[in-house]
């Protein structure tokens, strides 16, 4: 199964279970229960590193900047693109 097929795949099931996020989530203000819950691939473990990280190394500038936690890769960052903000979106008017 190629990479991409299996993204799709566990996309579907995720949606399948009855599981929807909330929301893009803001990894550089999101707390680790938030980080973990709505970030898939990311637990608590993963959640509390990007944490720590963004502690001691400062914001992240993107969504790809992800990787340079230790556990976080290519595959989960590709999986939540579309879920991850380094910024507040502007209010609406």
């Amino acid at each position: 199964m190629t990479s991409k097929l299996l993204q799709l795949v566990i996309a579907a099931a995720v949606c399948a279970g009855g599981a929807a996020l909330a929301g893009p989530v803001n990894i550089n203000t999101a707390d680790a229960a938030t980080l973990a819950s709505e970030l898939t691939g990311v637990g608590p473990a993963l959640a509390q590193a990007i944490i720590k990280d963004r502690q001691e190394h400062g914001n992240f500038a993107t969504p790809e900047a992800l990787s340079r936690v230790k556990g976080i890769g290519d595959r989960i960052v590709e999986m939540n693109k579309a879920n991850i903000l380094v910024a507040d979106p502007a209010p609406k008017r």
